[in-house]
């Protein structure tokens, strides 16, 4: 049995996973994501714009931002979308980890997510994050007696 969720249902289902940055839908409506959905839905029912896969939302957003500097974490969702409803028992996520130039670093997939399958923003962030490596302390060198 598919578990179909309305718009408010998705977004308090990502919210409580720690979703709650700004998103892109389409790569098009930035803002947060009950609004950036809304916006997209409301552009294409107006014939201004469509999806680019039938039945299927793009959903794209930064996991872990410091700047142009530094490395960061994107998240993009596939979210199948018919009739008003959501369906996230047919979501992929796709998260990619890129250095400071774009070049990738570490990447992950997850297909068949379902609502509760969904990992939180920390989990998803560690898939793609190198584990520290230990680090000895230096030896002192200095003069003993």
């Amino acid at each position: 049995m598919k578990l179909l969720l309305d718009l408010d249902a998705l977004v308090k289902t990502l919210t409580d996973k720690g979703y709650d940055g700004y998103f892109h839908t389409e790569s098009y409506c930035p803002g947060k994501l009950k609004d950036s959905i809304s916006g997209f839905l409301q552009t294409w029912e107006n014939g201004t714009n469509a999806p680019s896969s039938p039945n299927y939302l793009h959903l794209s957003t930064y996991l872990e931002w410091n700047g142009e500097e530094r490395p960061k974490v994107e998240c993009n969702m596939r979210v199948r979308y018919e009739n008003g409803k959501f369906d996230l028992g047919d979501t992929e996520m796709y998260l990619k980890r890129t250095d400071r130039y774009g070049h990738l670093m570490k990447e992950s997939k997850l297909t068949n997510l379902t609502a509760s399958s969904v990992p939180t923003i920390k989990e998803a962030i560690a898939q793609v994050s190198e584990k520290p490596n230990e680090e000895i302390a230096p030896r002192k060198k200095g003069f003993r007696m």
